[in-house]
């Protein structure tokens, strides 16, 4: 194998950067549309992990990046599924399979306050799973000058892991937040990093927090 002298697990470039956040929405969390029609307990047995998950880990470790992030001037952006239209019929053929809809201006498409936007950045309405098959999102990193991708949200091993492979393919380097990201199962979540690992590299947020900062352990 010819070994061209690249590496993946170069430091962040504050100027170089930005910070991606996929799909941590109200549609998403407790209380969303996702799961209208289903019974509380219901929605406890098939999605309890993921929401304890959401709030005790996820969530927090996000403010963390996005804090450290916008100290350090990288760009901070969301995707979030949603409809360009009321009735969704530009929605993608798997989406419209799975029912994943919420129109862009409805409650469910907006980001999760929790984490919710700062200023103008800038958030990307998307109906496929990779936020590159359905947004000019690479269009607009050109745009921006951005060569890394810092990328945390939900599910880890659906839209998450679409977006860091396509990113990987496109010519980013991708950081995965690994305890930023969460999916309904622990299994899932231990099995989508162990796929991704080759395409990516993977931190933890105190990691990812202090290498942002210029803090050298």
């Amino acid at each position: 194998m010819k070994d061209f002298g690249l590496r993946r697990d170069l430091p962040v470039v504050p100027s170089q950067a930005a910070l991606l956040f996929i799909d941590v929405q109200n549609y998403t969390m407790e209380g969303g549309g996702e799961y209208a029609g289903l019974s509380a307990d219901e929605v406890e047995r098939r999605f309890g992990y993921f929401f304890r998950q959401m709030r005790d880990r996820a969530i927090p470790n996000m403010q963390a990046l996005a804090a450290a992030a916008r100290a350090a001037g990288i760009e901070v952006m969301y995707t979030v599924i949603a409809s360009l239209t009321e009735d969704g019929r530009d929605l993608s053929l798997d989406y419209k399979i799975s029912g994943l809809f919420c129109p862009k201006s409805s409650r469910d498409a907006q980001v999760l306050d929790e984490i919710a936007p700062q200023g103008d950045e800038i958030v990307l309405t998307k109906t496929s799973s990779s936020v590159f098959i359905s947004t000019n999102l690479h269009y607009v990193l050109g745009n921006l000058g951005v060569r890394q991708l810092i990328i945390a949200g939900a599910l880890t091993d659906q839209c998450v892991d679409s977006a860091v492979r396509d990113a990987c393919d496109l010519g980013y380097l991708v950081t995965l937040a690994t305890d930023a990201c969460a999916t309904q199962s622990l299994a899932r979540h231990e099995t989508s990093l162990a796929n991704n690992a080759g395409y990516c590299r993977q931190m933890t947020t105190a990691s990812l927090v202090a290498e942002i900062s210029g803090v050298v352990a």
